[in-house]
């Protein structure tokens, strides 16, 4: 069977992007640079660092270093301009391009690269913070999020939020929705069917966190009538076309959704786990969503394989 990630690999093979490494210190990172140029599934780039020389087997790849001062300077300048109404001099810009980081993500902004792939060596929130420093959110947005591809047997499921926000409020968990049914769709060619999970389904219980589901879902259905969503929905009545006909006969997403989204951290950081063991999905992600540009977070976990999906992803997602 054709799996999603097939699918990306073909697609981003016929539109190679350029795609940045900053932690070409990583052994993982170097293999999965190699793997993705036999493969020609992206054009890698790297990022040079003071404290750790190039591998041999780099060596026919482009890189970019903070030596190249032109660059340094477009993108201090860049950050500068980013940051100053909340007081960032050009002394600190000039200071924060130092960090690989930061310096990925305005090259990143100023076109240098089409994408950037980051955090095998560093944390989510070091990344998350030197893209919304770099590169900033989309338009319209305003709450960066992540989500996860769930390629099960027969499908491929998106489920989010499962990495960033911890208890999001009724308009982050919106946005968070919206950006959930855009990447499921650039990502998968399908139709979005979004599913408001909780606890109850259909007024079938009472409670603030249940407002909070109802009151996201009437701004996703303001801000995007577009879009095919309801709630709230529990799991079982979102997933299961029988257990669907009972709870929720007249919704247009019950027993068909692809897009789940949960209310909060817990329930979908531990969903997508189970989901993985318990089923045996391939989890790719985190995958960060709500960004001008596609600037991607690694698992310190991940695999040289798991570093390859994600540059493919971002490849793809990039304009």
């Amino acid at each position: 069977m054709t799996t999603v990630i097939d699918h990306l690999r073909e697609k981003a093979r016929q539109r190679p992007r350029r795609i940045l490494f900053p932690e070409m210190h990583d052994p993982r990172v170097v293999e999965a640079v190699a793997m993705l140029a036999e493969r020609q599934l992206v054009v890698p780039i790297l990022l040079e660092r003071e404290d750790f020389a190039r591998p041999n087997s780099l060596s026919r790849f482009e890189t970019v270093s903070v030596a190249d001062l032109e660059l340094v300077r477009k993108c201090a300048e860049q950050l500068y301009e980013n940051r100053k109404h909340k007081g960032l001099s050009r002394e600190a810009a000039d200071e924060a391009i130092k960090d690989p980081l930061y310096f990925a993500s305005l090259l990143v902004k100023t076109g240098f690269a089409d994408g950037a792939v980051a955090g095998s060596m560093t944390t989510t929130s070091s990344v998350i913070r030197a893209a919304l420093y770099g590169i900033g959110t989309a338009p319209g947005g305003g709450t960066v999020s992540s989500f996860f591809l769930m390629q099960l047997p027969d499908r491929a499921l998106t489920y989010s939020d499962c990495g960033v926000v911890p208890d999001p409020n009724s308009a982050q968990l919106a946005e968070i929705a919206i950006s959930a049914a855009d990447s499921h769709r650039a990502l998968t060619g399908e139709e979005p069917k979004v599913a408001m999970l909780s606890f109850s389904t259909k007024e079938s219980a009472s409670h603030p966190r249940i407002d909070k589901v109802r009151e996201a879902l009437d701004i996703i259905r303001t801000k995007r009538p577009d879009l095919c969503v309801d709630g709230e929905l529990q799991f079982d009545a979102a997933f299961v076309p029988s257990v669907a006909r009972q709870k929720a006969p007249d919704s247009p997403v019950a027993g068909q959704a692809n897009v789940f989204i949960f209310p909060d951290l817990d329930s979908g950081n531990i969903a997508y786990k189970i989901t993985e063991r318990l089923a045996g999905a391939q989890a790719l992600g985190p995958l960060i969503q709500g960004l001008e540009r596609p600037f991607m977070d690694l698992s310190r976990g991940c695999s040289q394989e798991d570093i390859v999906n994600v540059a493919v992803i971002a490849s793809v997602l990039a304009k």
